[in-house]
């Protein structure tokens, strides 16, 4: 390497450490101002795949804080998940897992069967949210519940706005969102379908689907 392509390098590192300087003060004067702590209201929604597996990224990482957590499925709980089996496995100490739902809407074909099932994981869902000693419950996939109007949206918001103790996250799966949940979110991800496999004839697999 010839000396100008050396000082053109060392140029090069000069510029980069002083942009990322000015970015860590800027960061850090930003930070420094954050230092209020809430229970949050988080909604993972949209078509794409991953709303549930963020839910339980969330729920894994209150586990490795040794942070008392629940999980309430609502539509999947004729599954046998690779989730459920590790928490009900590993952690029930840390985390109560019920699985409340009977399949999706098509595979139950009893609209009655549905909404009973539905206030039934609501039930259990609104007793675990109350439970101050409880972090973080994981409502998965009632999104789906609501979107069928199986529960009633205005009843669930209320009881976030009103019930659901200062220092507690819920966090709230499933396509189709409500607008009124997710006025009331603190925080909303909406997850974009670019491409997915079950399109190409590629059926729900271990370790991906479930």
């Amino acid at each position: 390497m010839s000396t100008g392509d050396v000082m053109s390098q060392i140029d090069e590192n000069t510029r980069h450490a002083t942009k990322m300087a000015k970015k860590k003060a800027a960061r850090d004067k930003i930070m420094a101002k954050k230092e209020g702590e809430k229970g949050l209201i988080i909604v993972h929604t949209g078509p794409g795949k991953g709303k549930s597996s963020s839910g339980f990224g969330m729920i894994l990482r209150c586990i490795a804080h040794e942070m008392p957590c629940a999980v309430v499925q609502f539509i999947k709980g004729a599954w046998q998940t690779g989730e459920r089996t590790l928490i009900e496995a590993n952690f029930g100490d840390l985390c109560q897992f019920y699985a409340m739902g009977e399949g999706f809407t098509w595979e139950t074909q009893d609209k009655e069967r549905d909404i009973a099932a539905a206030a039934k994981g609501w039930e259990k869902a609104k007793e675990l949210i109350r439970d101050p000693k409880i972090r973080m419950v994981l409502l998965d996939e009632i999104n789906i519940a609501l979107r069928y109007d199986y529960l009633d949206i205005d009843e669930v918001v209320a009881f976030l706005r009103e019930e659901k103790p200062p220092m507690t996250h819920v966090v709230l799966t499933g396509r189709n969102a409500k607008e009124p949940l997710i006025e009331i979110a603190d925080l909303v991800t909406e997850m974009t379908l670019v491409k997915h496999p079950f399109r190409s004839g590629i059926k729900g697999q271990k370790g991906v689907e479930f």
